[in-house]
């Protein structure tokens, strides 16, 4: 018989601007993306779909629990990384739908190219469609 995964208690919601700096690096915003779907994964398994390092993904997900942009589901043994989706959609409406529809654009350095006709410009990052 399986048991309810217990859920850690969630980190206060900081600011939008906290928010952002979280979401600013494109590997947080993978992983958010990646969550998005809420199916439970081990971090072991994000870190193979999002194509990171398990260290870097230990990493990225402890600064994603600490934002209190997820919580952590225990199974056992297991961690299991969940995105606080409903209380990230009720105190930044439309956040979610638009890190799902657009993903994220890299930061460009002062001086970089920046013209996607530009064979340097870096690709847009874009997001995986959405499936229910």
């Amino acid at each position: 018989m399986a048991r309810d995964p217990r859920t850690s208690t969630p980190m206060p919601l900081p600011g939008l601007a906290k928010v952002f700096a979280v979401l600013g690096d494109e590997s947080r915003m993978a992983i958010v993306r990646l969550l998005l779907d809420g199916r439970l994964r081990t971090a072991g398994e994000i870190a193979e779909q999002v194509s990171l390092p398990a260290s870097t993904c230990s990493y990225h997900l402890t600064k994603l629990l600490n934002a209190g942009i997820t919580v952590c589901k225990a199974d056992g043994t297991l961690r299991l990384p969940v995105l606080r989706r409903e209380d990230l959609e009720n105190s930044f409406p439309g956040l979610l739908d638009l890190i799902r529809e657009r993903g994220v654009q890299p930061q460009v350095a002062p001086g970089s190219p920046t013209s996607a006709a530009d064979p340097r410009a870096a690709p847009a990052i874009r997001s995986r469609p959405h499936s229910p």
